[in-house]
């Protein structure tokens, strides 16, 4: 097997870094220099759902698995992108939407969804995001799919002050099956091939809920 082509798919980390509301905004200070020290070092703080993340059950769940729980092969693996077409602000993405794409998805594969929201990152429009519809959900869990990506900040509808109450069914239905999501994708208009190799693999952090990737697609050739 040979890797022919890499994709990036993650959002870089940076004090600018768009969170989720009321999340920890990352902050990145030089903690060692050259001049001073000897070697450069730098001092990070962010939360776990920071930038391109995946979340493990425990997010919406405190009886089920941590991260550093999730067995690694939900990570990393073949992939099924779905085009999600052109939607609107809050658009739920559902299976009569999607149509015959469902078909190619296969037991166990990583799904990603693609929305294209991430064109919005870094605006309030962001948090407007389309969102998967609990019954997408249970029809892909009921296929054997434990890993669901998309290119938004939630995979769920994002809560404001006119939209209150709309609760987290998908992360719920996730979580309860002991599946992962990873959101803050990006990217994913650049993967032009069938059937590409997803790395999602997220720090080994322990006892928590999620945690930062560095996300990639490959091209592989036998």
């Amino acid at each position: 097997m040979k890797i022919v082509r890499v994709v990036d798919l993650s959002h870089p980390v940076t004090a600018e870094t768009q969170v989720y509301p009321g999340d920890p905004v990352p902050h990145l200070e030089q903690h060692s220099t050259i001049e001073r020290d000897g070697f450069n070092l730098m001092s990070i703080s962010m939360g776990s759902q920071s930038g391109t993340h995946v979340d493990a059950p425990y997010h919406f769940d405190n009886d089920t698995k941590r991260i550093d729980e999730v067995a690694l092969d939900l990570f990393i693996g073949a992939a099924t992108v779905l085009d999600c077409g052109d939607l609107a602000a809050r658009e739920a993405v559902t299976i009569e939407s999607l149509g015959a794409q469902l078909d190619k998805v296969q037991r166990g594969d990583i799904v990603l969804f693609k929305t294209r929201w991430s064109r919005f990152y870094g605006t309030v429009e962001y948090f407007n995001n389309p969102y998967l519809d609990a019954k997408l959900v249970s029809l892909l869990l009921d296929r054997g799919v434990l890993t669901f990506g998309l290119d938004a900040i939630n995979i769920d509808e994002t809560p404001d002050d006119t939209h209150e109450g709309v609760g987290f069914p998908a992360h719920h239905l996730i979580a309860k099956a002991g599946g992962v999501i990873c959101e803050n994708l990006t990217n994913l208009d650049a993967i032009d091939f069938e059937r590409p190799m997803v790395s999602i693999l997220p720090m080994k952090f322990i006892g928590i809920d999620g945690a930062p990737v560095r996300a990639v697609a490959l091209q592989v050739e036998q």
